[in-house]
């Protein structure tokens, strides 16, 4: 499978608008970062987890020109607010195939009631097949996806497992029972966002810690802001095992 990181900015992206901190004005690329989202891909398929409001701009960036599917986290705007850009690919292929938990589709539907209420469409709206996940597994073109539950203040999330694979951004709580989905995982994708504590969010010392105990045999973090300074000022602070994802970075796995 390859995953292609699209976006590995928090809510904010960076450069951050209106906003001094010297990390939006760096001039590493690996310091400029969409809102987060991957892009994975088997077997000529191609499926998003997420779609941010930079989704538009991260498929022309990635030359992506089928869609198979969404699968979505939670209901935040920093993962769903793209979904409108959905369109070319509904015109090219019909209704996209849209994975959630029950209580994000039914969010998405008031939020977005003209792409996923069917009577009167309007022809230019995208058009979806919501289909509801819950913590079990499910198959998705050959593959089994394995979803994780966590929470991210008072939401719940879904992450995602895929063999030795796992996504997990925007976490906060997780279960033992959930934690042993991910233990001993080939790689894990888990969000950091800054060095101070936080509500909703794992800070670093707090991702560092799960990983630890999870021992997963390579980390990639994600959901980055600017207050964690320098991509390559940080890398070198990371245990051996543990990297700063960036846009458009492709793994393997």
């Amino acid at each position: 499978m390859k995953v292609t990181f699209l976006g590995t900015g928090n809510s904010q992206g960076i450069p951050v608008l209106n906003n001094d901190h010297p990390v939006c004005f760096s001039t590493d690329k690996r310091d400029k970062r969409l809102r987060v989202s991957i892009l994975l891909e088997w077997d000529n398929v191609t499926y998003v987890v997420d779609t941010g409001p930079d989704f538009r701009y991260q498929m022309l960036r990635a030359g992506v020109r089928r869609l198979d599917g969404i699968l979505f986290t939670h209901i935040h705007s920093d993962h769903t607010a793209g979904i409108d850009d959905i369109r070319p690919y509904c015109f090219a292929q019909g209704p996209i195939p849209v994975y959630a938990e029950q209580s994000v589709l039914d969010n998405l539907a008031r939020r977005f009631d003209y792409v996923f209420n069917i009577e009167n469409k309007y022809p230019g709206a995208p058009s979806v097949s919501p289909i509801a996940i819950e913590n079990k597994p499910f198959k998705l073109s050959g593959k089994l996806i394995e979803p994780v539950e966590y929470f991210h203040g008072g939401v719940k999330v879904f992450g995602f497992k895929i063999g030795g694979f796992a996504y997990i951004t925007d976490i906060k709580i997780i279960s033992d029972v959930e934690k042993e989905k991910l233990k001993g995982l080939d790689v894990l994708v888990l969000s950091a966002v800054r060095r101070k504590e936080m509500h909703s969010h794992l800070n670093l010392e707090q991702s560092l810690a799960l990983i630890e105990e999870l021992r997963p045999k390579q980390v990639y973090l994600t959901h980055l802001s600017h207050h964690l300074g320098f991509h390559s000022e940080l890398e070198k602070e990371l245990p051996e095992n543990v990297h700063l994802a960036y846009d458009e970075l492709v793994l393997n796995v």
